[in-house]
């Protein structure tokens, strides 16, 4: 009976295996879930859904392949289906708040706003819109659509407005996570784990469960083990661009910032004004008072450092090819010199432009720098960060 779902599935671009199907169904077969809309729900995604930028798909293609189920309409009552009150006293538990189910009980209790909607299904006659007795919409009435009430029942809406009725499942909270959108935050944290080098370092205060069950077998008495907590010890350098180009994109750049600081404990951070030149900083409001030369920068961080460059490659191709091409001092040395040291000293190393893959084509200094890198240059899309950190591990 499920083969239309997964045959939507499908269609809607989700690689999901035979073996995936036949897991869900024995789960079914199981009765893991019953009665339960929302935990069938989350049965199917945690069956099918390997890959969290896939959950909105899911999403659609559930709602497609079991539109529907949430919306009963006049008709279907009038035709003598009925509401399996098991299901509805288990829904209403699970979504009303005990708030909500105080008012329910001094209105008559769960019982009492059962019986009135079916006594009320009978009297009622056609469609009507408005007003607090009767079965419709937009009113105040329990039964019906875009109304309010807070012990509602919701019959023939495509979607919650208050999220107050028993059944609510429409919300698509991941919307957000196609692969080729913008990033938040969140995202970008998602992103970044890619990047994860797990190590056990510090003093052995956690428990290793295997290691105590392993000696406790060998001894025949209970011998605890400790291990040194398991953290996160990647090495990243950030360079950023700023100023100039770049001020559309701070908010961006800022999430990933942010993104990076919360995932990795080891990360080092410098600024930079379109192209690496032989200063940088960290603080922009004393970027011209205390700067760091690059060449410390080179001589101080070893080569297990992963290298980023976040920037629109957005400039002048003077100031990526040539002395004194620089927009705001007198340069030396060409920054392609210094961005070829740059990568040289950290081989692992990734230049994140904030725009638009499609647009690359069109500025000069874009393939330039995106030549340099060797084709190391990614979109910050959550695709984009993806396969960046993925060639940051090789």
């Amino acid at each position: 009976m499920f083969l239309p779902f997964f045959q939507h599935l499908r269609d809607a671009g989700l690689p999901v295996s035979l073996r995936e199907y036949l897991t869900f169904l024995e789960a079914v077969g199981a009765n893991l879930v019953t009665y339960d809309t929302e935990g069938f729900y989350f049965l199917a995604r945690a069956a099918m859904v390997k890959d969290e930028r896939l959950i909105d798909r899911f999403d659609r293609a559930f709602a497609a392949a079991f539109d529907g189920l949430d919306a009963i309409t006049h008709a279907d009552v009038m035709n003598a289906v009925e509401l399996p009150e098991d299901w509805l006293r288990k829904m209403a538990e699970k979504h009303l708040s005990a708030e909500e189910r105080a008012e329910i009980a001094a209105l008559g209790g769960f019982d009492k706003l059962m019986e009135t909607l079916k006594k009320r299904l009978e009297e009622q006659k056609g469609r009507h819109q408005g007003g607090n007795k009767w079965i419709g919409t937009a009113g105040t009435s329990p039964f019906g659509a875009y109304g309010y009430n807070p012990e509602g029942i919701r019959i023939g809406q495509h979607e919650s407005r208050h999220r107050r009725a028993v059944k609510v499942w429409d919300r698509r909270d991941f919307a957000n996570l196609a692969g080729d959108v913008e990033l938040g935050t969140r995202n970008i944290k998602m992103a970044l784990r890619r990047l994860r080098q797990w190590a056990r370092d510090g003093a052995a205060e956690e428990l290793d469960l295997p290691g105590t069950i392993r000696a406790t077998a060998q001894k025949g008495y209970l011998d605890v083990q400790t291990q040194a907590e398991r953290r996160n010890a990647a090495k990243v350098l950030l360079f950023l661009d700023v100023g100039g180009s770049m001020d559309p994109h701070i908010k961006l750049v800022e999430e990933l910032f942010s993104a990076a600081r919360a995932e990795f404990s080891h990360l080092e951070h410098f600024y930079f004004h379109n192209c690496l030149y032989e200063g940088v900083w960290r603080d922009n409001r004393r970027r011209w008072s205390e700067k760091t030369p690059t060449w410390d920068i080179l001589n101080t961080y070893g080569p297990d450092y992963r290298c980023i460059f976040v920037g629109d490659a957005a400039m002048s191709p003077y100031e990526i090819a040539y002395v004194g091409g620089a927009n705001e001092h007198w340069n030396e040395e060409p920054g392609q010199t210094w961005l070829q040291r740059a990568r040289a000293k950290w081989p692992s190393n990734l230049w994140i432009n904030p725009v638009p893959e499609a647009q690359w084509p069109y500025t000069q200094s874009t393939q330039m720098i995106h030549q340099i890198f060797e084709g190391r240059m990614v979109p910050m899309t959550l695709d984009g960060l993806d396969r960046g950190m993925r060639s940051l591990t090789r």
